[in-house]
Formats: C-alpha cells, sequence, structure tokens
C-alpha cells in the first residue's frame, strides 16, 4: 500500500511539469557547447595523439579514464593537470557514447551506446600495438567496467593491468530511479542543481529515458555481482568510496569486495575515503567551501594510482 501511494504522490507532484525544458545557450543540455574531446579528440585520447608508438612507447602504461552518468570528459580532467608533464604513463579521456553534445542525444543514447567509446579506445589501443592498458571510472563509469568484465570483453584480448573506481554507482541513494518506469512518462525529465561553472560539462536535465537505461544497467550489474565476477589474469582492482555520498550508496562498495574477486580468489581492494561528496576527486566548480581534507583526498589517491600503475 505505501509503495502504491508513494507512486500516486510523486506522479501528482510532477504532473503539471513541462516534459521538455527549457534550455539555456550557457548549458551544456544546448546543443551549443560540445565537449572538446568531439572537436580534438587527439588532446583526449592516446590512440588519436600517438597512433604509431615506438616500442618503448607501446609498453609505457596508458590509463582510459571514464567519467559518469550525464558527466563529461571534465570529470577526469584535474587528474590529468595533476600528472601534469609526467611521461612515465599516459591518459586517455573518454566521452561516453550521447553524452557532451545535447540534450535530444543524451535522450537518444542507451547504456550500450554510452559503453560504445570505451571498447573503441580499447580496441584502437590494441591495434596500435600498446600493451600496459588500464582503467579508470567514475560512478557510472565503473558499472560500464565491471558489466564488461561480467560478459567477458576482455577474453582473449590484451588484459587490463589495473583497474580503479571511484564511487562507483552500483546503488543509487536516490530512491526515486526505482520508480522512473512508472512516473518517468509523466514527468518527462528531471533536473539536478549544478553551478554555472558545471553547466558547461554536466547535463543539468536527466530525460526519464535516460533513467531508464541506467537503471537497467544497474540493475545487470548488480545481478551479474551476485554471480561474481573474476577478473583477468594480472589484473589488480582498487575501489576508491566516499564514506558519504548522495549519489551512491556505500553498499555498492560491499556488493563489489563481495562479488569480485582476482583469478586466484582474492578480494579486491576497498577504501572508504573521509568525504561526503560524489566523485570526490572532482572538486573544481563545486559549490560551497573545499576543504583541505578533500584536497587531501584527491591528491592521495591520484599518488595512490599513479604509483600502482608505474610500479
Amino acid at each position: 500500500m505505501k509503495k502504491y501511494l508513494l507512486i500516486l504522490l510523486t506522479g501528482l507532484l510532477f504532473i503539471s511539469c513541462d516534459k521538455d525544458p527549457d534550455l539555456e545557450d550557457h548549458m551544456l543540455d544546448s546543443g551549443l557547447r560540445f565537449d572538446q574531446s568531439v572537436y580534438e579528440p587527439e588532446k583526449f585520447l592516446v590512440s588519436y595523439a600517438n597512433p604509431n608508438p615506438t616500442p618503448a612507447e607501446a609498453q609505457r602504461p596508458v590509463l582510459i579514464a571514464i567519467h559518469g552518468y550525464s558527466a563529461s570528459t571534465f570529470e577526469w580532467s584535474e587528474f590529468r593537470t595533476w600528472a601534469g608533464g609526467r611521461t612515465d604513463f599516459a591518459i586517455s579521456q573518454v566521452l561516453m557514447g550521447g553524452h557532451g553534445r545535447s540534450y535530444q542525444s543524451f535522450k537518444e543514447a542507451t547504456w550500450k551506446d554510452w559503453r560504445q567509446p570505451i571498447m573503441e579506445e580499447y580496441e584502437r589501443l590494441e591495434q596500435a600495438g600498446y600493451q600496459n592498458i588500464s582503467f579508470a571510472g567514475s560512478s557510472t563509469g565503473c558499472t560500464l567496467v565491471l558489466e564488461m568484465l561480467a560478459n567477458g570483453y576482455f577474453n582473449n584480448r590484451i588484459q587490463p593491468r589495473h583497474i580503479f573506481f571511484v564511487d562507483p554507482n552500483i546503488i543509487a541513494s536516490d530512491k526515486i530511479l526505482s520508480l522512473v518506469g512508472v512516473v518517468g512518462p509523466i514527468i518527462g525529465y528531471t533536473e539536478a542543481e549544478h553551478t554555472a561553472g558545471e553547466a558547461q560539462y554536466w547535463y543539468r536535465f536527466r530525460p526519464y529515458e535516460t533513467l531508464k537505461e541506467l537503471r537497467s544497467l544497474l540493475n545487470k550489474v548488480r545481478k551479474e555481482l551476485q554471480k561474481g565476477i573474476t577478473l583477468p589474469p594480472n589484473t589488480s582492482l582498487k575501489v576508491y568510496k566516499a564514506e558519504k555520498d548522495d549519489v551512491t550508496d556505500p553498499v555498492g562498495a560491499v556488493l563489489i569486495y563481495k562479488g569480485v574477486k582476482t583469478s586466484d580468489g582474492k578480494t579486491v581492494d576497498i577504501s572508504m575515503i573521509p568525504s561526503n561528496l560524489h566523485v570526490f576527486t572532482r572538486l573544481e566548480h563545486r559549490e560551497g567551501t573545499i576543504t583541505t581534507q578533500d584536497g587531501d583526498n584527491q591528491q592521495q589517491v591520484f599518488e595512490d594510482m599513479a604509483t600502482r600503475l608505474v610500479r
């Protein structure tokens, strides 16, 4: 009874909403602002920047960095800035399919479309001869990598060396996602609160079609975790999870700990981070004060990732 009452109240709350949002020119949603990687992929993707590596370059670690749902390559830009002129590893910032372009592009894309550019970059690197490839995912970027692991994508391919997850999205903190199939056609979209800076790099409006895709992906990956996911040989997984996160439930880290094992049956490494920020490694353009602890969290994780990549 309570469930149906919640559905009714939610529907009544949003029934008068316009199903098509009003888009302003400064928003990513407008279609007037594209992620820079769309125009200049060579500045973001190693496969474009260096498609013919020397034997030494082919052995250098390449980290494919994947942002989360409704975000863009900007989510990993601070890691690239932090790495600066380092030459001991390279970073490929992948833009998920349907992201970084327009509200309509976002609305029409499935979660499999989101995943496609990740696989394309991996395959371009592999074909170019790169031998040392790793992944870093934030939020739903992590979920997509888990799905790739579960579906056997890496079978008969070069195995990833390291996988890093920042605030993996396994269980959404906002329980409205479970109701999207019922209230979605009524509300049309939901609206996120963004600062003016964030509006350039994140979709403010989330079409219910994309929320349904997100729910389907999360449900699929949770089922795979229940069955058990085994990492490829010689692949490590490190999870960094904020202790308090209003987007992803910390219980998701527990599901990964229980559901993912190394090829020799060992558990993966989980670090709980004293933070209440979602994707705590991204600090720029946030609203409010960034604390010393926030800065320390970011630096410590970046240093840990870099150390693991090159050792």
